[in-house]
């Protein structure tokens, strides 16, 4: 491909703005006219305000750069929802902080579709203190595993045991206690812990 430059090129730009004269150009653009008048003496080729035209615009790149084609073409409409596709096997789950007991949302987290197994409902990736935990914030029916636990409007994540009885052995690194499966609320199922080895 063969791009041309100098007075061609701010010709195309020009008309792609709909601008008469080069000042129009250069204050719409905050471009020095010296500068201008040096791309046209020494046929240069401004190729990052050939892409803000393009962008401003709506012109044919292709165009812009060589004069070749039609100034505008033919584009299919891009949808927002196609904007913010994510790659095939990435993933964006919700992000939650807990902060002195609070579950807060903070945010969202992007991670490798692989690591959510297919029968995870709702994922959601936890953090406390530096530590991370994937949670389904669908299950609920509370059996041996780590989980997100509720306990008097607090949350946490504790490891936890059924025991006969409809009673639970609660732990994590800062308390431990027994209690009747319905005197704590779970707020979801720990699948993945995350941690860092230093």
């Amino acid at each position: 491909m063969q791009s041309s430059g100098g007075k061609e090129i701010l010709q195309r730009i020009m008309q792609a703005y709909g601008f008469t004269m080069q000042k129009e150009l250069g204050d719409h653009l905050d471009i020095p006219s010296g500068t201008m008048s040096a791309w046209v003496r020494r046929e240069h080729f401004p190729g990052d305000v050939v892409i803000v035209c393009a962008l401003d615009t709506g012109a044919s790149l292709y165009w812009l750069a060589t004069g070749i084609g039609p100034m505008n073409e033919q584009h299919t409409q891009v949808q927002p929802e196609q904007l913010t596709a994510l790659p095939a096997g990435l993933r964006q789950i919700t992000k939650y902080s807990i902060h002195t007991g609070q579950l807060t949302e903070n945010g969202t987290w992007f991670c490798d579709d692989s690591l959510i197994d297919s029968t995870v409902v709702n994922p959601a990736l936890v953090e406390k203190n530096g530590q991370r935990w994937c949670v389904d914030l669908d299950a609920k029916n509370i059996a041996n595993g780590r989980w997100l636990v509720d306990v008097d409007g607090t949350a946490d994540v504790y490891d936890v045991a059924r025991l006969p009885g409809n009673r639970l052995s609660v732990k994590n690194g800062s308390s431990q206690f027994e209690c009747l499966v319905d005197e704590v609320n779970c707020v979801g199922m720990v699948f993945l812990t995350l941690s860092k080895n230093f």
